[in-house]
């Protein structure tokens, strides 16, 4: 399960590849922080049983904010936009950059792994996007990401629980409960963490230097 370290990570990445000439730290931290949030919903889960991966992980939310932001900068009076009226036309780049990183760094990694619930509220059922593809030269193009007729209907909230360190386990815990906090749960996790960290270093880094040689 992909811990926040790597939401934030692949977030970085996003911000860093689109921010372009409006990088800096203050919004490349509004990727940082966009792509963490879909994991507050962990601490939802005792008030509200089953929704960590699914209160957040909600496709609907990143559409609901491409939604705004549309509305707020194309169709809205340009006096009026929130956005544009306060922060011009970086507000709006890094608006768009923030949903990026929201939706790739925030859910893509829980969508791709062991599944969110994509469409919550509206259809409660988790979906995952894992399986592998391959050409074998008895079988030819096998996959297994798109199961047609899948054998089991998928699980919902009432039926599906995820383990975090506020909610290890369905229910009340015991008093010698074990919390865990996952930094990275495998190889290629501490791969995306030491490379989402090296590259907005380094972007920074290299920001500064250009400012202080100008």
């Amino acid at each position: 399960m992909p811990s926040t370290l790597v939401h934030v990570a692949v977030g970085g990445l996003v911000g860093v590849a689109l921010l372009g000439r409006w990088f800096d730290a203050r919004s490349v931290g509004v990727a940082l922080v966009a792509a963490a949030v879909p994991d507050l919903d962990s601490f939802t889960s005792t008030l509200l049983p089953g929704s960590h991966r699914a209160l957040l992980h909600t496709l609907l939310l990143p559409l609901a904010l491409v939604a705004f932001v549309v509305y707020d900068t194309r169709i809205r009076d340009p006096e009026r936009s929130a956005i544009r009226g306060r922060w011009g036309a970086r507000g709006v780049a890094v608006a768009w950059v923030g949903i990026a990183a929201l939706l790739c760094g925030g859910v893509f990694p829980d969508l791709f792994t062991n599944g969110v619930n994509a469409f919550y509220p509206l259809h409660d059922a988790f979906y995952a996007v894992n399986g592998r593809a391959e050409w074998s030269s008895t079988r030819g193009f096998v996959q297994t990401f798109v199961e047609l007729r899948p054998a089991s209907p998928p699980p919902t909230t009432e039926t599906l629980h995820y383990s975090t360190v506020v909610d290890p386990s369905p229910g009340a815990e015991p008093e010698n409960v074990e919390r865990i906090a996952p930094l990275a749960s495998s190889g290629l996790e501490l791969m995306l963490v030491v490379l989402g960290t090296g590259v907005v270093g380094g972007r920074l880094l290299s920001e500064r230097l250009r400012g202080g040689s100008e």
